[in-house]
């Protein structure tokens, strides 16, 4: 059976395809200028020229970034602090939120309480420098990866999907089949609980992949740097390099190149996550949507 739209029908889909079209432009359209402008001549950028298509291209912003050798060392240092970080991440806060989500453990009102806690109060930067000094993490792969391990928003939210997704009815099933707690966790609970491991999985990865704070306080060896600093080390570099060269050196043409960089920065630092983002989509909507709303 067919079902004829009405006028008001038509009129409201053309009024949403326009509203979505509107917002995606909004939404793409910084992305696209960021790229054509990472290509384009910093004269015509910064005149205003560079708007829809690239205009004088020059890959030199490119050549000066990938020239450095450190950025291959920060690609390999991101790379795995956020493969480690998100490991760590993800089995610590799937863990917690699936504890606290049985209601037959006990004290779990108390543990979300001192959880809930540290979004409110927290020690400072000092405090925790001196702890991660303290046990040894200072300057070491482990000063990226530990601090900050688990959050307790994710934690709310793993907790909120476990608890609205797995049916008590199923545990006591399992329960009356023999089934012990680590085998149901493992080889039913996490099987359906695809999308809130995308989620998490995501957020630790993006988290990571961006983080700089860490490595600023943490790091001294240039070895250990993640490809944030390192880029952010190119950029101050190249700009002292190009300040010292005013004195011979039209200012406008002192300025092009560290123009042109900053956009090749940008791409070359969030390529990666724009990649692994359209794998975990169809996931990712549906475990946020779940573990926020529901419960």
């Amino acid at each position: 059976m067919v079902i004829r739209k009405t006028r008001a029908d038509r009129w409201f889909d053309l009024f949403n395809y326009s509203l979505l079209g509107a917002v995606m432009l909004v939404v793409l359209y910084p992305l696209y200028l960021v790229v054509i402008s990472s290509i384009s001549d910093p004269n015509s950028v910064n005149g205003g020229s560079v708007w829809l298509l690239p205009d004088g291209v020059t890959f030199e912003g490119y050549r000066r970034i990938f020239a450095d050798g450190r950025i291959w060392t920060g690609y390999r240092n991101s790379l795995l602090y956020a493969a480690l970080g998100a490991s760590i991440n993800v089995a610590l806060t799937l863990g917690a939120g699936y504890a606290l989500s049985r209601t037959e453990l006990a004290g779990r009102n108390f543990f979300m309480f001192l959880i809930v806690f540290t979004m409110f109060f927290g020690g400072g930067l000092i405090p925790s420098y001196l702890l991660v000094k303290e046990l040894g993490m200072v300057n070491t792969v482990w000063s990226q990866v530990i601090p900050n391990a688990v959050g307790a928003f994710n934690i709310i939210i793993t907790r909120t999907f476990f608890q609205s997704t797995i049916p008590k009815e199923l545990q006591e099933a399992a329960d009356m089949d023999g089934c012990s707690d680590a085998t149901f966790f493992f080889r039913i609970a996490l099987p359906l609980s695809l999308p809130i491991v995308a989620v998490m999985t995501l957020f630790s990865v993006v988290g990571h992949w961006n983080s700089y704070f860490q490595a600023l306080i943490y790091l001294r060896n240039e070895e250990l740097y993640p490809l944030q600093i390192v880029l952010r080390e190119i950029l101050i570099v190249n700009a002292t390099q190009d300040n010292m060269l005013m004195a011979s050196q039209n200012e406008a043409e002192t300025l092009r190149i560290v123009d042109v960089m900053k956009y090749g920065v940008i791409i070359v630092a969030s390529l990666p996550v724009l990649v692994l983002y359209p794998f975990l989509q169809r996931y990712f909507v549906k475990g946020v949507m779940i573990g926020s709303i529901k419960g």
